[in-house]
């Protein structure tokens, strides 16, 4: 049985972590999975969306610590930077992503979360860097998402202290966009990246690269790609059915779904 389950459902994939008797801990070959299929969503232009979920109740523990025998600093520098190759891939695809968060979101599964555009929560959702127990420095992209999510000192705080986030404290910290109930959870997401998935990809894409680079950047660097990128979307086809759309008084391409 794959450790990765892929689903495509009109211009939607939902990548599946499937080790639900462990929690969905990420093993060396869940982690192998992940890499193919987030390198073959990359090339292929009829995925508009992605939801990441963990089958049965949780979303994913973190790294499978039975599987952490680290032999060499080198060993342990090239596990971790094998990661983080498909981690930049996700982070900066070029379309939405959504993360569907059931139950524990702890270390690399927070991170995880993390490198999503949006995260819908449960209830009963739990985060956690639990780093510090173990004595490991954070991983999964999370040096680089944890503080632009939620600012510098609460990223401290959270790496630092290891104390577990509830589903509301972690919306209020801005790491979570919506707390829905447990069995509204998959169709709440699936609606959530429907509804980006028929939004202007050339807008989505440019806008999301540079809000990538915004705060690695200067005043006149971003201009120049706002500049740029609207350039670009003037001339294509939605842009100019939106504008027809607005003038006509009828129903716009994209509206975000209210809960």
């Amino acid at each position: 049985m794959s450790e990765v389950l892929i689903d495509h459902d009109d211009g939607v994939t939902t990548l599946t972590l499937n080790r639900p008797q462990a929690k969905n801990a990420l093993d060396m070959s869940m982690r192998a999975a992940l890499r193919e299929a987030i390198y073959a969503i990359r090339q292929d232009r009829s995925v508009r969306a992605v939801v990441l979920r963990g089958a049965g109740t949780e979303f994913c523990s973190g790294g499978d610590v039975r599987g952490m025998n680290v032999e060499s600093a080198e060993a342990g520098r090239n596990r971790v930077d094998d990661l983080h190759g498909w981690i930049a891939q996700l982070v900066d695809l070029d379309r939405p992503v959504i993360a569907a968060v059931d139950g524990v979101a702890y270390g690399a599964g927070f991170s995880f979360a993390l490198a999503a555009d949006f995260v819908i929560a449960t209830s009963r959702a739990r985060f956690c860097m639990p780093f510090m127990k173990v004595g490991l420095v954070p991983d999964c992209g999370a040096l680089y998402t944890l503080p632009r999510i939620v600012g510098m000192a609460r990223a401290r705080e959270l790496i630092f202290t290891a104390r577990e986030v509830k589903a509301d404290e972690a919306r209020t910290l801005g790491a979570v966009l919506e707390v829905v109930e447990p069995d509204a959870l998959e169709a709440r997401s699936k609606t959530i990246a429907r509804s980006l998935a028929d939004a202007s990809p050339t807008m989505f894409a440019l806008t999301k690269r540079a809000l990538n680079m915004s705060l690695n950047s200067d005043l006149r660097t971003m201009l120049e790609l706002e500049s740029i990128g609207q350039g670009v979307v003037f001339s294509t086809v939605f842009h100019r059915e939106a504008v027809q759309r607005f003038r006509n008084k009828a129903t716009p391409l994209f509206n975000w779904p209210t809960s």
